[in-house]
């Protein structure tokens, strides 16, 4: 639930914010008539969403291993190159986001009729909605050792919550003069899905390792099972959350630990320079 809370947090917070932006660049050339059409956009963009989710997670429940297996396995390593993609790209283009959409606000009202404002919300949220869709999916199966039913409503408890609490926090931003640092939140957010891609990255491997994909090399570096067992909750909770394994491949180590520093370094020195303004500018 934690991993699907934490997902739906993220992206139900950037969906807002979009949505906030719109509305607000509407109020600001006094054209609020068109708000039901942004509204309009927005939930059919929600509706396709989870449309998506639904449509990837039984396709995946259906098969069969090996497909099955073949199936998770490429839909984690998706997940966790897109969400990587997303880290760097909100880091980079956060900044400009509300001059961005602002100026296509302008754009699509001096276009005629009301489809090119419908179309801008759409286009805006279900690329946040896809994402979401995507990462749930992986989630779900990264943490399928609970039970189907089991699963399914924890999926779905921390995908609500998450949305929920980012509508609040929405909310909550706009309607009140509290401030959010946004820069923060994302920094903080980012590393922990960077932790959780990494997972997602050495859950895929393990996937190809039980269809012959990918050798183990070392089928089982160690096992502390007796220590920490993957059934245990805390285990539960480390591996949908960070990938824990008790026994890990030799193969699922080298993903893990390469992507890590990879991404950590990459995205530290993309960071560092917005740090480093904000400290000047202080």
């Amino acid at each position: 639930m934690l991993p699907t809370y934490l997902l739906s947090l993220r992206e139900g917070l950037e969906a807002a914010l979009i949505i906030g932006i719109l509305l607000g660049a509407l109020s600001k050339i006094r054209r609020t008539d068109l708000s039901p059409t942004l509204w309009l956009g927005t939930l059919t963009a929600i509706g396709v969403s989870i449309l998506t989710a639904v449509l990837l997670t039984s396709f995946g429940m259906s098969l069969k291993d090996p497909a099955e297996a073949i199936f998770e396995g490429i839909t984690m390593l998706i997940a966790a190159g897109i969400l990587t993609w997303m880290i760097f790209w909100m880091s980079k283009q956060a900044r400009f986001l509300k001059s961005e959409l602002e100026a296509g606000v302008n754009k699509a009202v001096a276009s005629a009729g009301k489809s090119p404002v419908f179309w801008l919300a759409f286009i805006a949220v279900v690329r946040e909605g896809i994402e979401l869709a995507l990462f749930i999916t992986a989630a779900f199966f990264a943490g399928n050792q609970n039970g189907i039913a089991s699963n399914i409503i924890q999926t779905l408890v921390g995908t609500i919550l998450g949305v929920g609490t980012a509508a609040l926090l929405s909310w909550t931003l706009f309607a009140t003069t509290v401030r959010l640092d946004l820069r923060r939140f994302f920094q903080v957010t980012g590393f922990l899905l960077i932790l959780f891609a990494a997972g997602l990255i050495a859950h895929g491997v393990h996937e190809f390792n039980e269809v012959g994909w990918i050798p183990p090399v070392i089928e089982h570096v160690w096992n502390v099972d007796a220590i920490i067992s993957e059934s245990s909750l805390v285990g539960q909770l480390l591996k949908t959350l960070f990938g824990y394994s008790s026994s890990p491949s030799l193969t699922e180590m080298i993903a893990y630990f390469t992507y890590l520093v990879v991404v950590i370094v990459l995205w530290k020195r993309d960071t560092a320079p917005i740090k480093a303004t904000a400290t000047s500018q202080a």
